[in-house]
């Protein structure tokens, strides 16, 4: 049985999402420096509106009410500057679940690093900016944010297989791309290739070429890594890449 991806929005958002007079809370379950992108502050938010049967965070995304604490912008803008400060980074960002629940919260905090030097990498599955243009339009006021929209998989049929939701969802992913580059927002598309063929491959990069060549040509490959509590999540719903990596970044053919 498929879901939709805003259906679930609405529920997650009454979870880890709480709104005060002046800002919106978010929940958080850590905070952290990392190799990712050359060197990266990271906060890693609870919550999302996608069930990827191969995701890393899968723990709190499916434990929202035993994970995390909640944080306001400002609590979190001070935590990822000192550990960017200690450790000399330039970017920073927000992973783990889906940044874009919580709208307010988000661009409160983008207000706050705007008046900074750093680089905030904002990463997401592009459910939400596919499907309310205005919140693509409304990220494009901020100069210092890049955006890395993480298609999950190449066609709807992957999509659905790996997510298990509405095939149909997949075009919000793509829309979302397009909605970005028509408010000139700063971005590129990665995509999960563990499970996909190169058949599927090139019918994405036809979608793609369609909204724009560029993204083509900034396409970036994804690929899972095989830590145990991951491995365990796709044994449990019978998923099996074609390529995926070890923790220690070596290349496994497993198909």
């Amino acid at each position: 049985m498929y879901y939709d991806p805003l259906r679930i929005t609405e529920a997650v958002r009454k979870i880890v999402v709480r709104n005060e007079e002046k800002f919106q809370l978010r929940k958080y379950y850590r905070f952290r420096g990392g190799r990712w992108y050359g060197g990266i502050a990271t906060a890693d938010s609870v919550g999302c509106n996608l069930r990827c049967k191969f995701c890393w965070s899968w723990k709190p995304r499916d434990n929202m009410g035993k994970y995390g604490h909640f944080y306001s912008p400002k609590e979190v803008y001070m935590r990822l500057t000192s550990i960017a400060s200690r450790r000399g980074y330039r970017q920073l960002r927000v992973s783990g679940g889906e940044p874009t629940i919580g709208r307010r919260h988000l661009i409160q905090l983008l207000e706050l690093f705007e008046k900074t030097s750093y680089l905030f990498i904002l990463e997401t599955n592009g459910i939400l900016l596919g499907a309310f243009r205005d919140y693509a339009k409304e990220i494009s006021r901020f100069k210092n944010v890049h955006v890395r929209v993480s298609l999950k998989g190449c066609t709807p049929e992957e999509f659905s297989k790996l997510t298990g939701a509405n095939p149909e969802a997949f075009q919000l992913q793509l829309k979302a791309l397009k909605n970005l580059l028509d408010f000139g927002v700063s971005m590129h598309p990665a995509v999960m290739l563990s499970f996909s063929s190169k058949e599927s491959l090139e019918r994405l990069t036809e979608e793609l070429r369609r909204i724009d060549e560029e993204l083509v040509e900034e396409l970036e490959p994804e690929y899972v890594f095989l830590y145990p509590h991951v491995v365990k999540l796709m044994k449990k719903h019978g998923l099996k890449p074609r390529l995926a990596y070890s923790p220690n970044n070596i290349p496994e053919e497993l198909i």
